[in-house]
């Protein structure tokens, strides 16, 4: 069956929707049509056995429930079996609903509990109550979904298809749990490229996707490797959050033959329940801006206890957004580079490509990742592709075993003008990548050369240093009337008693309205003769109400003498305090002199803030400014256009009005 008939096949099986129409929402059809569709199918693979699976089932009811199931699991020659003598076909219509529930308890585990988790129960009572369910059951036992009909990858299809439409049904709501397929294709299209070595008749490789919705990465792997290799072994394995997505992903797997025991339902950050196992390739659209405050404590531990260890070493990102604990994640399970190395795809949004500045945990992260030469390439997508969402999005390459020509190496591919505008928008989504785009942009990445939409950078062309420029303190101070009126306004001066505040004042003002001091240890000389001549024996003056004075009484003066401490070197001005970024590959003291010394003279680097990583000064950050690398200055129109429309326009106004007049 080629694929036209696949989508002839699945639209028959969909059309049950016209059954439900006006009893169900739209955004419902699929929680009625998915699990029937996986019943029918799974009713025809084990119809050639189902009699040697009954006698078994009777000969073997005493026996323990591991040992009957394992001896049923034989007999049917199937990762499932079902022990009941109902069919879809045999159905009672007088008790339909109790007679459908005890035929899908009857199923071994595995499928049973995607069952439970589709809720199928809840919407059988719902067709019940609507009378609908006799009907409904009876339109799918006439379907024809059998082996000899359907192979497993054909089924695998026309179920990925019935998926779609569930997804785009949804709109709204889609995007949490299904990736358009158009963007699927391209991402896998791109992790996969080249990699023939593993992709052979016969090979063994293993797929990951651990926010795996409705298993749509999964399966396009699948198909991808078995076309091109002509036949391989390709293990899924993945975990879901969303109940209903993880029943959906469990039964496609099943569906196609997959051992589901590796489909996990669970949060993967708090709960990775394939901990430990490493993979080949990795496919992932975690969710985008969605905060990790559930989860937060169990994080943090494993970063603080575990370190690199763990998952999360190189740091955290801000709460607000967890893609990049994903990409961790991933990169945890990346295969040692001596067995073969890994591969990720993952779509992210776009601030982890700059957001957080030096020594901040997303920069940590993309310097973790691109100082181990782990990116590849990122690409940017056209925006309005997914269903909940038009934001810009990237596909980012990870590899820990990059080819020779790749090696301390990053490709930028802007594909954001790649989009086709659909005929109608599924909510968000309004563009979709057509087959040629996706082909022109696969081999953009393949040819890894400088064009218009590929830009090819050394890895520490993303990386800088950010240094703390220091400007000294230079103050004058004046008793001027303005200015002791601001002596109340400080807090140690606040909690003197009355009198003691009464006196601190006088002393101030005894220095004179007129006199302008420009060195402050000049003035504290004088300052302390007055508090000697005014304050009450016993009063103490400490550097706390010291520093209020001069906060009160001070201004900064460019003119003003540098104001030193006890070593004689020159006091910092927080207020004039300035970060630099200065380029990876350029030395400190030579940018400092280029850039900032020939402006601020007076300036100095300070030496104390020091990267804890490599121990020289400044912090080192990584950034990935994309679209500062494909951006076009484009000139603004000349004014004498601008002159001559504004006057057009006012023509037609005054036209308009004299029109009216009349």
């Amino acid at each position: 069956m080629n694929t036209e008939n696949h989508s002839r096949q699945a639209a028959l099986i969909w059309s049950v929707a016209d059954l439900l129409r006006g009893d169900f929402k739209q955004s419902q059809y699929g929680r009625i049509i998915l699990p029937f569709t996986l019943l029918r199918r799974l009713e025809c693979v084990l119809e050639p056995t189902k009699a040697k699976v009954l006698e078994a089932a009777e000969a073997h009811q005493n026996k323990p429930d591991a040992v009957r199931d394992k001896l049923l699991l034989s007999e049917a020659g199937q990762p499932f079996f079902n022990a009941s003598p109902l069919t879809l076909g045999t159905l009672s219509p007088t008790q339909t609903a109790d007679d459908l529930m005890s035929y899908v308890r009857s199923f071994s585990q595995d499928a049973r509990e995607i069952f439970e988790h589709f809720e199928f129960e809840n919407h059988v009572q719902q067709l019940e109550a609507v009378d609908l369910l006799y009907q409904v059951v009876e339109r799918f036992a006439k379907t024809d979904l059998s082996p000899e009909r359907l192979s497993g990858y054909g089924m695998g299809l026309v179920f990925e298809e019935l998926i779609r439409k569930f997804a785009e049904s949804s709109n709204e709501t889609a995007g949490e749990h299904f990736t358009p397929r158009d963007v699927v294709h391209l991402t896998t299209s791109l992790v996969l490229t080249g990699q023939d070595d593993k992709l052979k008749s016969g090979g063994i490789v293993t797929v990951y996707d651990p926010t795996a919705g409705t298993g749509g990465f999964l399966s396009e792997s699948d198909v991808y490797m078995q076309q091109v290799s002509g036949g391989m072994s390709v293990s899924l394995h993945g975990q879901e959050l969303n109940p209903e997505s993880y029943a959906i992903c469990k039964a496609d797997m099943l569906i196609k033959g997959q051992a589901v025991s590796q489909i996990k339902l669970g949060n993967t950050l708090s709960d990775d329940q394939l901990a430990g196992e490493p993979f080949d390739f990795m496919l992932a659209n975690p969710p985008f801006g969605v905060d990790w405050k559930k989860v937060q404590k169990g994080v943090v531990d494993e970063h603080k206890h575990k370190g690199f260890d763990g998952r999360f070493g190189p740091g955290l990102p801000r709460v607000s957004d967890g893609s990049l604990l994903f990409l961790m994640h991933l990169v945890s399970k990346m295969r040692p580079k001596k067995e073969g190395g890994s591969r990720i795809g993952i779509i992210l949004n776009g601030s982890p490509l700059f957001t957080g500045g030096a020594g901040s945990g997303e920069s940590e992260i993309r310097r973790y990742l691109l100082q181990h030469d782990m990116v590849e390439a990122i690409v940017g997508l056209p925006t309005d592709l997914f269903y909940n969402t038009g934001i810009a999005t990237y596909v980012w390459v990870l590899s820990n075993n990059k080819p020779a020509e790749r090696r301390g190496k990053v490709q930028l591919i802007d594909a954001t003008a790649r989009g086709s505008k659909m005929r109608k928008s599924l909510g968000s989504k309004r563009h979709f990548i057509a087959d040629r785009d996706l082909d022109e942009v696969v081999r953009l990445y393949g040819r890894f050369a400088e064009s218009e939409e590929s830009k090819i950078f050394p890895v520490e062309a993303f990386g800088y240093r950010r240094i703390t420029v220091e400007r000294p303190l230079r103050l004058n101070v004046q008793a001027s009337s303005e200015r002791l009126a601001r002596l109340g306004e400080q807090k140690p001066i606040q909690k003197l008693a009355d009198a003691e505040r009464d006196a601190l004042n006088n002393a101030c003002a005894s220095l004179g309205e007129e006199q302008v001091f420009t060195n402050r240890e000049a003035f504290l000389k004088v300052l302390k003769t007055a508090f000697a001549e005014h304050l009450p024996a016993g009063m103490k003056v400490g550097a706390p109400l010291q520093k209020a004075v001069l906060a009160a009484l001070g201004e900064r003066d460019s003119e003003a003498d540098i104001c030193r401490d006890k070593k004689g070197n020159p006091e910092p001005d927080t207020g004039l305090r300035d970060h630099e970024n200065v380029p990876l590959d350029e030395l400190v003291f030579d940018y400092f002199e280029r850039e900032v010394k020939p402006h601020v003279p007076d300036a100095w680097v300070d030496k104390s803030k020091i990267d804890p990583l490599d121990e020289r000064i400044g912090i080192v950050g990584f950034e990935i400014p994309f679209n500062r690398h494909f951006y076009t200055f484009e000139p603004p129109r000349p004014l004498e256009d601008i002159d001559a429309d504004l006057q057009a326009c006012t023509d037609r106004i005054k036209q308009m009005i004299e029109e009216m007049a009349v």
